[in-house]
């Protein structure tokens, strides 16, 4: 007779979240995740400044 070497619980939905124990899965931790991010000036700036060292990069290979 084969056994599971782990007990499972079917209901996490994934392999490592059923061999936890219960007590570390808490039926209220299915919270969505909050957005945590926000695209900010200086960002904007960064990708500028990137881009357009870049850009004069090639140019100056093509040239």
């Amino acid at each position: 007779m084969r056994r599971a070497l782990v007990v499972t619980d079917e209901t996490a939905r994934h392999p490592f979240r059923a061999s936890l124990p219960p007590h570390l899965r808490a039926p209220g931790e299915e919270a969505p995740p909050q957005r945590t991010w926000r695209i900010t000036a200086q960002d904007v700036k960064d990708f500028l400044l990137a881009y357009c060292a870049c850009f004069l990069a090639v140019t100056a290979f093509i040239a």
